[in-house]
């Protein structure tokens, strides 16, 4: 039997905070209450002064993933054991199959990467293209393998960048099977123009980056993939919003009562595009990402939408190039490979901000960094709560203790780090994941092939997607996880 015993801490859940000791036993949390007993041989962690929470949920990330050319420094090993040193328990990473690769063949690619994880994982599997095929893949991706989201890319023309067409299509699907389309929300076609617009004008540094993807192209964008899903009739959720057009774009469309969400960056809500106005290359390279980081003023617009309940979960879209492949761009900025860092940093970069500097309680904090995603994407209760029968996935947090954020000391494989010199206050000392103290004070415990695959039941009529979800019955749903 395993044990471990977290005592004297404040258990923290996205509705309410309580004193308690918490007990974990193989791996899923046997007991919440105070004085609970040890059992022989367990391991106890001393939380007094410091908060209890369930372990982070990443929604956004991108391992070992191919890109324009490269494949991510970090792979499902060191990217996940990034993760779990800053407090996140589970990831839900992305299939992007090329263009007319059966999903199937691509999901089984990924799925082998991946048996390396430290930390539990999922996926979002991505529709690049249509085909019956592609119906009937989706198919079994929703009944056998538990996979209840899509991923959509409106950008990367000539790339994986999917037309209106196959948006009908797979979002028409979606409805049938119960599962969420999920969009990246920018006008392609326009980012291209401006691309080369920029470019034929001199403009070839990394500045022309933001240029070429101005915010109102993102709220474009977003109108159009919300008014395809409200002629279906099916939930959407909008990743990486990251400027006031995206967040008007939903506010608008929750108002008149549609089901859309959306999901804002670590990166975006605090950093801000004057990065891209260094001279040095290098630095303003390394923080190119679509959609890129905008002025301050989007920033406080995201900020206003998580307290509101316009967005509702937080992620990283955690992709980490390095400088050298970074490199690639020097003279033509549509060349940089997009993609930043930021697992290991999203719950104290977050925290920082957000509880410390824009008044967030700390289970505000729980709902926007674990329990909304958990709850969006039918890992819940299993996952993003603390309580008897939850898996054992929690984070202890000292709010006092400071950190400087830094690519010098971060468990990443990335030289480079959006949030370098940035020091934070309150981090994690502890992170227990499938039970296993995993992160002790700096000691990172990690072990390769840990992580376990979760399947995510299709949503059903029953089933609270922070917003009803309803669709046809007789459809099967699956269920259950896998290692």
């Amino acid at each position: 039997m395993q044990a471990t015993v977290i005592r004297g801490g404040t258990v923290t859940n996205h509705d309410r905070a309580f004193k308690s000791d918490v007990l974990c036993v193989d791996g899923v949390i046997a007991g919440v209450g105070p004085d609970l007993d040890a059992p022989a041989g367990a391991e106890i962690v001393d939380a007094g002064g410091q908060y209890v929470m369930p372990g982070g949920i990443d929604p956004h990330t991108h391992m070992q993933m191919p890109f324009m050319g490269f494949v991510t420094m970090d792979d499902f090993y060191t990217g996940t054991a990034a993760g779990l040193a800053g407090g996140t328990t589970t990831i839900i990473d992305f299939v992007i199959p090329s263009q007319q690769q059966p999903l199937m063949e691509a999901y089984r690619t990924w799925r082998d990467w991946a048996t390396k994880a430290a930390c539990d994982y999922t996926f979002h599997v991505a529709v690049t293209w249509w085909d019956q095929s592609v119906h009937d893949d989706m198919g079994t991706l929703v009944r056998d393998e538990g996979v209840n989201s899509f991923k959509h890319f409106m950008a990367y023309k000539d790339s994986i960048m999917a037309d209106d067409g196959v948006l009908a299509n797979s979002f028409q699907r979606c409805l049938e099977l119960g599962a969420m389309p999920t969009v990246h929300a920018e006008f392609g076609e326009m980012v291209f123009v401006l691309q080369q617009k920029l470019l034929a004008s001199g403009i070839t540094g990394p500045e022309g980056h933001p240029l070429s993807r101005p915010p109102v192209l993102e709220g474009e964008a977003a109108e159009r993939a919300i008014a395809i899903a409200k002629v279906f009739d099916v939930p959407v959720y909008i990743v990486h919003v990251s400027s006031s057009d995206g967040v008007d774009a939903i506010a608008r469309a929750r108002a008149r009562g549609q089901k859309v969400f959306g999901e804002a960056l670590a990166g975006h809500l605090c950093v801000n595009d004057a990065v891209y106005r260094n001279p040095d290359f290098t630095f303003a390279a390394g923080h190119v990402m679509s959609p890129p980081f905008r002025a301050p003023e989007h920033q406080t617009a995201l900020w206003k939408a998580l307290q509101s309940g316009t967005l509702q979960t937080t992620a990283t879209d955690h992709c980490s190039f390095c400088a050298a492949q970074k490199a690639a761009g020097l003279g033509d900025f549509t060349k940089i490979p997009n993609g930043c860092g930021g697992v290991e940093e999203r719950m104290l970069a977050v925290w920082d901000e957000g509880v410390n500097q824009r008044g967030l309680s700390p289970s505000e904090f729980v709902k926007i960094t674990s329990t909304n995603a958990a709850q969006m994407f039918n890992l819940y209760p299993r996952k993003g709560l603390i309580a008897v029968g939850a898996d054992a996935d929690l984070v202890v947090w000292d709010p006092q203790a400071t950190k400087t954020l830094s690519a010098k000391t971060q468990f990443s494989k990335s030289d480079f780090n959006v949030f370098e010199g940035r020091t934070v206050t309150g981090i994690p000392t502890h992170t227990i994941s499938g039970g296993e103290l995993v992160f002790k004070n700096g000691d990172l415990r990690a072990r390769a092939g840990a992580g376990r695959y979760l399947k995510r039941p299709a949503f059903t009529a029953g089933f609270d997607v922070l917003g009803r979800f309803s669709r046809p019955a007789g459809v099967a749903t699956s269920s259950g996880n896998a290692k």
